[in-house]
């Protein structure tokens, strides 16, 4: 299943208007698991509201994590790039909406070939390895541009499941180039680009799993056989929107011994 063209209609429906803009991003937070992790250790790692970071949002998609990063701490600076000019005219276009563009800067770039210039304090880096063959020169160049002492933070599936594979060569979403990183695997890249792992969780226990078939995996099953089956949602979500977000909390407060996702933290020394 192609995952990119529902979530790229989805980005097109709430283009130009701040409000359905922020309620998009406001549901994307609350439904997906991931941003419950990444947001709970983003507090960790900057701290206090007052804190003043350099942050290279590295792959920044819609520019939702941006946005919130900059509404919580509002002396921090994002650099968020990616590969999309599209996305990043959208972001660009909400962020002036929102009073927050000349804390965020924009750029066309490449994370194999990255041109962004540090030092950083902080590089986030939400689903987007999964995406990218030459993951270790990546994060070389995460290495290059971090300070001394800096954090980044990623998020991606894991081998145990994480792009829902099922046999070889088959997943659930048909635009990931690997199916997912094991504990060991990523600590060792990290290693070899010469950044040192704090933290390699596992996400997506069996309570955020059940969850996130609930309130993704179907729906985009649904929605990539017809758009139209858009109408219904709102009456999907009505029945399983409490039962899900309670699963996404028992995984968020749980120590999951397997799951389909890691957070990983990771510093230059």
């Amino acid at each position: 299943m192609d995952y990119d063209p529902v979530k790229d209609r989805f980005g097109s429906l709430v283009a130009g208007s701040r409000w359905r803009t922020r309620l998009f991003f406001r549901l994307l937070h609350l439904f997906f698991l991931r941003a419950w992790h990444v947001r709970k250790v983003l507090r960790r790692a900057i701290g206090p509201r007052d804190t003043a970071l350099r942050i290279l949002d590295a792959g920044t998609g819609f520019g939702q994590f941006a946005w919130w990063i900059v509404r919580r701490w509002p002396a921090a600076t994002i650099h968020a790039v990616d590969i999309k000019q599209d996305y990043l005219d959208r972001a660009e276009a909400f962020l002036q909406q929102e009073g927050l563009a000349d804390r965020v800067s924009l750029a066309i770039d490449d994370l194999t070939d990255l041109k962004a210039e540090g030092p950083f304090d902080l590089i986030l880096s939400v689903d987007v390895m999964e995406h990218i063959l030459e993951d270790v020169t990546v994060f070389k160049h995460f290495q290059r541009v971090l300070r001394p002492g800096g954090t980044v933070i990623i998020n991606t599936p894991s081998d145990q499941g994480g792009s829902d594979a099922h046999t070889e060569g088959e997943s659930f979403i048909g635009e990931h180039v690997r199916d997912g990183y094991g504990k060991d695997e990523i600590r060792g890249k990290l290693a070899e680009a010469g950044l040192e792992a704090d933290l390699v969780a596992f996400t997506y226990g069996p309570y955020g799993s059940l969850a996130w078939r609930m309130t993704i995996k179907w729906p985009m099953i649904w929605l990539n056989a017809s758009f139209a089956f858009v109408l219904l949602l709102p009456f999907w979500y009505a029945l399983v929107i409490l039962p899900a977000l309670l699963l996404n909390a028992l995984d968020v407060s749980s120590k999951n011994r397997t799951g389909t996702g890691l957070i990983v933290v990771a510093h230059r020394p």
